[in-house]
């Protein structure tokens, strides 16, 4: 992001409006669906980066991320959260993978047509913003207090507009 601001702008940009809106998706959703997608992809940085964010931000279950990450389907969220998650990972998978079957399975489960669109939306973007962090071999520090500390500033301070690493 400090080597190329111009990029950095739209980017940071896009990361606020997908992450930072509590419209349908809570702010924690957003961020577990981040981080789900992270973690699939295996992209270091963005799992711990986001996975304190969303730890920061749904902070009532203790190790909620971590058990959605070993198994969403088995962990303590609810079946609409699950079924968003299942989504969000044939997305993963590339955009044909989506089939009509997990939609309706989510609608079924209480999300709407505008949480269906923004967790598809989350899980592109975050196969490209974690291709770019890893294509470009980004340092990933392995200090979990710097992530803890990062998330808490991302959600109190910053938001991602005003948080490109130094």
């Amino acid at each position: 992001m400090a080597f190329r601001p111009e990029t950095a702008t739209p980017l940071n940009a896009l990361a606020e409006i997908l992450l930072r809106s509590d419209e349908g998706l809570s702010k924690g959703e957003r961020e577990l669906i981040a981080t789900f997608v992270s973690s699939l992809n295996d992209c270091f940085f963005c799992k711990n980066i986001h996975g304190a964010v969303a730890r920061f931000l749904l902070p009532e279950q203790e190790n909620l991320v971590d058990k959605v990450l070993r198994d969403y389907q088995t962990a303590p969220i609810s079946s609409r959260m699950k079924s968003l998650l299942a989504i969000a990972e044939q997305v993963q998978l590339g955009g044909k993978f989506v089939d009509a079957d997990t939609v309706e399975l989510a609608r079924l489960a209480g999300a709407s047509d505008l949480e269906i669109h923004d967790t598809v939306l989350i899980a592109a973007a975050f196969c490209m913003f974690n291709r770019y962090v890893d294509g470009l071999n980004t340092f990933a520090p392995d200090d979990p207090d710097m992530y803890r500390e990062r998330g808490r500033k991302i959600v109190e301070e910053t938001g991602y507009v005003g948080s490109s690493p130094k």
